[in-house]
């Protein structure tokens, strides 16, 4: 298998501070990845690097088979899917939901011209995939938190991207709206994508992902298949409580000691 991303050796300074040490990242196709650790722990930085939003102090970055700072990364970005709350805050919360996914198809913030008709038709058919078609005509802020992250998933395929990035997608949700979102994202397997899901919390690995890469303080613990990486050794030493941890369904559970 050929391989989707490789980041290798990265070192990231910012202002002095060292992020990101050593890290090193080989994502293969067929397999979908989560980035877990704690707060501030370099997993949106990572993020960052495979878009060539930022670019490391040392070290290499290839996506799709191209070298970064050897190409057009605008190119290379436009097979990147991404779903973010930064986005998220640049789109217009006044515009229609179907306007909002329309813009995936251009990776535009918003519309200042006429939207070709079949891309109004795919973007009716995108939010008909997550089940928000009857809301097509809503502005976007009247929506539940849930259903905005639905809104941005069906955003991110607009292009049928070849690697789908997720920050954090399920941070504020409530229990109910976190598990249809991750039913949603879970379908996904089915599609010829490769998913990098960035979370700290691990009830989030859905049976979709089949590789974890554990971070803790810009440094990497450990990273391969996720029965491999998820143990309560490696859990407890990145999160630093005492836990347990069960599988249930190829998801894992855990539990706080006393």
């Amino acid at each position: 298998m050929s391989q989707v991303v490789s980041l290798s050796d990265i070192v990231f300074i910012r202002e002095q501070r060292s992020i990101l040490s050593n890290v090193s990242l080989h994502v293969k196709e067929g397999e979908h990845w989560v980035i877990l650790g704690r707060n501030g722990s370099g997993k949106t930085t990572l993020f960052e690097l495979i878009n060539g939003y930022q670019f490391p102090t040392s070290g290499g970055v290839e996506v799709l088979g191209h070298t970064y700072g050897d190409c057009d990364v605008r190119e290379v970005r436009k097979r990147i899917g991404y779903i973010s709350q930064t986005l998220y805050e640049k789109l217009s919360p006044a515009d229609p939901v179907w306007e909002i996914v329309a813009t995936g198809e251009y990776g535009y913030l918003r519309f200042y011209e006429q939207i070709p008709g079949d891309v109004r038709d795919k973007a009716l058919a995108m939010l008909d995939s997550v089940g928000l078609k009857h809301l097509d005509m809503q502005p976007m802020s009247t929506l539940s938190q849930g259903e905005r992250r639905k809104v941005m998933l069906a955003r991110a395929l607009m292009t049928r991207p070849s690697i789908l990035i997720m920050d954090e997608p399920c941070a504020g949700l409530d229990l109910y709206e976190r598990e249809r979102l991750l039913a949603n994202i879970n379908e996904l397997a089915a599609q010829s994508m490769t998913i990098i899901y960035v979370t700290h919390h691990i009830e989030e690995i859905i049976p979709l992902f089949t590789h974890v890469l554990l971070i803790e303080e810009g440094r990497v613990l450990a990273a391969g298949p996720k029965q491999e990486v998820l143990t309560e050794q490696h859990l407890e030493k990145a999160f630093r409580v005492p836990l347990s941890i069960e599988w249930a369904g190829d998801r894992p559970w855990i539990k706080v000691q006393p």
